[in-house]
């Protein structure tokens, strides 16, 4: 019998921790209903891969996903699991999106943004990883990648390109601020 892998499945049952406005947790509740009751006191991580002309690497999302199928992706985003810090979910997402172990790569948090101070759905911590290279990415999560500049990205959501819908607003307060 083979046994599907988390990333394989729908995750109905992957439970997030719920937060206060200070970000203290409160309880948990599934990422069903959570997206069912419009909830946004979860939290995520996202990440930016960022090379030295400033370009972010930037992925398209493959076809077959549930939300924002065929649209610009963050370098790495995900949930922060029950249970789990920021840094631990940073460190999952990061292995099972972009194949880095980031015990072994630099990065640092480069903001922490909360819908009650900002134009934001979710509470979430934005990192930042510098390099040049086109990380060997999972073809089950991304069909392909561009390099944009900050002013890029914003212009192709604005002229109508479909994505995760905090990337605007997140790549406008970490990079254009």
């Amino acid at each position: 019998m083979q046994v599907k892998s988390p990333r394989e499945t729908d995750h109905p049952e992957e439970l997030l921790d719920l937060v206060d406005e200070h970000d203290k947790v409160i309880g948990t509740a599934s990422r069903e209903k959570i997206y069912a009751e419009g909830l946004r006191n979860y939290r995520v991580i996202h990440a930016f891969i960022v090379n030295n002309e400033g370009k972010l690497w930037i992925p398209r999302r493959v076809s077959t996903k549930k939300l924002y199928p065929n649209g610009l992706d963050y370098s790495i985003a995900g949930h922060v699991e029950s249970g789990e810090t920021y840094e631990e979910g940073l460190h999952k997402e990061a292995s099972e999106e972009v194949n880095l172990n980031l015990n072994e790569v630099e990065y640092k948090e480069i903001a922490s943004f909360n819908p009650h101070t900002h134009d934001v759905h979710c509470f979430q911590k934005v990192y930042e990883i510098k390099s040049d290279d086109v990380p060997n990415f999972n073809r089950d999560d991304f069909s392909g990648y561009e390099w944009l500049l900050p002013e890029e990205i914003i212009s192709r959501f604005e002229s109508g390109e479909i994505g995760k819908e905090d990337i605007p607003e997140v790549v406008k307060l970490c990079y254009l601020s």
